[in-house]
């Protein structure tokens, strides 16, 4: 059968990338789309492993050959995902898992209509401000422009599936983890990953 595809999204600072390592620790079968990106890379941040880094001339020769699912310019930098691993994951039965902006799930969704949406949301514009202020990379100006983004992605969070309240981590983690295991046992999906068994047993 075809692997599950999971997409998450969120606002800038409301945790989506640690909710999501953290989901790949506790599932290490589910396969993480490691996006391409015109932006330089953060401290620590590792090239093929948090995103593909490259420049705008390769990104735009790869968007205009067709290469990518989706993709989308958020903040001034280009953000795709790879149209061909993602497929080739998915025909071998493995599950993927795609951490993207709004304007992207949308995109994958109307490729994928079987695309499992989940959105993490901070639990207040309070938290969110101290979030994105504590990371101390940002200017005042920056900031304020990623607040009033982050305002009109979360409108968007009647377009998915799930949602999470990213208070606690702990506890979103959990959330996050309960999704994607519930998912992967639904009736129909389960008929098709052990078709033996429930031939045996029905």
């Amino acid at each position: 059968m075809s692997g599950l595809l999971f997409v998450v999204a969120a606002p800038s600072g409301a945790g989506k990338t640690t909710l999501v390592r953290q989901l790949l620790a506790a599932a290490p079968d589910v396969r993480l789309s490691v996006s391409y990106t015109t932006r330089p890379p953060r401290s620590g941040e590792i090239d093929g492993k948090d995103y593909h880094f490259i420049d705008l001339a390769r990104f735009e020769a790869m968007r205009d050959a067709g290469d990518f699912l989706e993709w989308a310019e958020v903040h001034g930098n280009c953000y795709g995902t790879s149209k061909h691993w993602i497929a080739a994951e998915r025909a071998a039965g493995r599950d993927v898992l795609l951490e993207i902006d709004w304007q992207g799930a949308v995109q994958v969704r109307q490729i994928f209509d079987d695309a499992i949406g989940i959105f993490i949301l901070p639990p207040s514009m309070t938290v969110l401000t101290a979030r994105l202020t504590g990371r101390g990379t940002d200017s005042a100006d920056v900031i304020a422009r990623r607040l009033a983004v982050a305002r009109a992605e979360m409108r968007h969070v009647t377009e998915f599936d799930y949602v999470i309240m990213n208070d606690d981590l702990q506890t979103a983690t959990a959330d996050l983890i309960a999704v994607a295991r519930a998912c992967r046992l639904k009736l129909e999906v389960q008929r098709l990953r052990v078709p033996a068994l429930f031939a045996e047993l029905l």
